[in-house]
């Protein structure tokens, strides 16, 4: 771990942390190193296998691009089974949308039937970027042509509190508006979501090019006013 904590500051941009640290509020400054993203991907993909899994049971980690490398890492996994043990192991320990959104392991596109009941655990987690990755994973996976009507009640019926949880399913159903439109319109004529995540997704989805301009002014008759 002292090696690449030496590794990571040797890639130090001082400018690059003070830019980053304001985006990624809830996590304290000094946290955050300040290396790029390719630089952390690169690394990622150059690891060897004993380094590579002695670093992953080194949980939890002190510094946010070690999160950032975990995720990466994890991404490049190549058997589904190992992926998903260890990212079930490293879930619990994400504290920031960037690692959560960041962390897309590949293997994860040619064992969907695996995975889907690994998403519908998480979605019913009380961690919040354990949830957020799962609306993510369905996102990513679900809304081609591995699409099924009851996905977006899946999404629609998780209730939190939480920002990053609730920007997550506009995110979701904005997306879903754009790629399965006449089974995502019915949520919104009938509103099943709260007021603030409701106008959160016309808004996303107003703002999407993949969304008509017939689609987007109807959308806009459908926001929520009353208190």
């Amino acid at each position: 771990m002292n090696q690449i904590q030496k590794l990571l500051f040797e890639q130090q941009d001082q400018t690059y942390q003070a830019f980053q640290s304001k985006l990624i509020p809830g996590i304290a400054p000094e946290t955050v190193i300040g290396v790029r993203t390719p630089i952390l991907r690169k690394m990622a993909k150059e690891f060897e296998a004993s380094q590579r899994d002695e670093f992953l049971s080194e949980l939890p980690h002190t510094y946010f691009e070690e999160n950032q490398l975990h995720g990466f890492i994890l991404s490049e996994l190549k058997s589904f089974e190992e992926c998903v043990e260890k990212l079930e192991k490293f879930l619990p320990y994400v504290d920031n949308w960037a690692t959560c959104d960041q962390t897309s392991p590949k293997v994860f596109k040619k064992n969907k039937e695996k995975l889907l009941p690994y998403i519908q655990k998480w979605l019913k987690s009380s961690h919040t970027y354990t949830v957020r990755f799962g609306i993510g994973m369905l996102m990513q996976h679900f809304l081609e042509e591995d699409f099924q009507p009851e996905y977006l009640q899946m999404v629609t019926s998780v209730y939190s509190e939480e920002y990053y949880i609730n920007m997550e399913i506009a995110w979701y159903m904005a997306t879903a508006l754009a790629k399965q439109w006449d089974a995502a319109i019915p949520y919104l004529e009938e509103p099943v979501m709260e007021k603030w995540t409701h106008n959160k997704t016309i808004s996303k989805a107003v703002d999407s090019y993949r969304i008509t301009k017939e689609q987007k002014d109807y959308l806009r008759t459908l926001r929520i006013t009353s208190k």
